[in-house]
């Protein structure tokens, strides 16, 4: 398997090098990280057994949000602590998408163009939510950003989470229907709509320079049930930690061209992409979020300041049904492996033995042996 580690150490050096006076400090970092992300760089730990002699070397991930390495198990980490606050509800999946004549000037302008997507798509559901014809209470929500397509194209949109019904002013639930929460063509007007006034609003400098067709065409959103309870967490948790790309999918780096897979949207039959690896590394770092965006946030009842109310709707409309338990995690997907548990707060029990290990840390920079360095 290719990673993208491989790619940047091969490749990179010459991308910095074209590219190396436009490229954003988030760029620059994130190459950094990804490249030593599990290496002698970043230091780490040596694992030995007293008894059986065996010894395991670890080193630190990088923790970078964006690199393929380190999002594997934090999943699953937010379904457990999530779990907890929200309520037993019927889910729904809310995407918007920026159109495509937005794209461009969203690019250069990432932070008002992001920001702005969370906030008048979280409004729009709240319009909607309040009129007695859908819902008639207030709604809320778990929002996530994500900027790539499927082939890694340019294409910011945000993944609202929403439980099936709303609290009206006396904190009465009032439920949505079974499989509709509400109208997308709506929706799509009323989206567009405040992102016009919005954008009008914050940067008249931008959106003069837009063309005025693309607040007469129709904008996408997209709906569908999601489930019940955990269900619904479950099917949100990896959209949450998911990178542009995993390593999995990365099949070929070859001749100064990299081989990747991914599905169709129309069929879901599955594809092969080869770009040349500057055009790939030039792909993958447009979706480096700017440094400190925050992508998942809560709006409505769901919003950190609305706890009290959170943890009284919980207790109306119950705890979450069993058959909703999260029995056997998140998965990765294919090619996801099981890892030993290197916390601190677990000892670590040797694999050929099952005796605790001692550990003692790695210095940055100090190497292992070739036969028994990390993946």
């Amino acid at each position: 398997m290719v990673e993208m580690a491989e790619i940047f150490h091969r490749h990179g050096a010459a991308y910095r090098v074209k590219y190396g006076d436009r490229m954003l400090p988030s760029h620059w970092k994130a190459m950094r990280d990804i490249q030593r992300c599990r290496t002698p760089e970043l230091g780490g730990h040596v694992y030995s057994c007293p008894a059986c002699e065996e010894t395991i070397y670890q080193y630190h991930s990088c923790r970078d949000r964006h690199c393929p390495k380190c999002q594997n198990g934090r999943a699953q980490q937010w379904l457990e602590k999530k779990q907890h606050l929200l309520p037993a509800a019927r889910y729904f999946m809310l995407t918007f998408t920026l159109p495509a004549e937005l794209r461009r000037m969203a690019r250069s302008h990432q932070k008002l163009f992001y920001h702005l997507l969370f906030r008048t798509s979280a409004d729009a559901v709240q319009k909607l939510g309040r009129d007695p014809r859908f819902v008639g209470g207030r709604m809320g929500m778990v929002s996530v950003l994500h900027t790539w397509g499927r082939n890694l194209a340019y294409h910011p949109h945000v993944h609202c989470v929403v439980p099936g019904g709303g609290l009206t002013e006396d904190a009465t639930w009032l439920p949505s229907r079974a499989n509709f929460i509400l109208p997308v063509k709506a929706l799509s007007k009323v989206f567009r709509a405040k992102l016009r006034d919005a954008l009008r609003h914050r940067a008249p400098d931008i959106f003069v320079q837009i063309a005025p067709q693309v607040w007469k065409k129709e904008w996408v959103v997209h709906s569908q049930p999601v489930g019940n309870g955990l269900r619904a967490l479950k099917y949100l948790a990896p959209y949450i930690f998911r990178v542009a790309i995993s390593n999995r999918r990365i099949v070929r780096l070859a001749n100064g061209t990299v081989t990747f897979l991914y599905r169709t949207t129309d069929t879901g039959k599955l594809r092969t992409c080869k770009l040349a690896a500057g055009e790939f590394i030039r792909r993958f770092l447009q979706h480096v979020l700017p440094k400190g965006f925050v992508k998942v946030r809560y709006y409505g009842f769901l919003a950190p300041a609305c706890r009290p109310q959170l943890v009284a709707l919980r207790q109306l409309l119950g705890p979450l049904t069993a058959h909703d338990s999260p029995d056997s995690g998140v998965h990765n997907g294919p090619g996801a492996t099981t890892e030993l548990d290197f916390s601190a707060a677990n000892p670590v029990l040797c694999p050929s033995c099952g005796r605790p290990m001692h550990r003692r840390p790695i210095r940055p920079g100090e190497q292992c042996p070739q036969a028994l360095a990390p993946p």
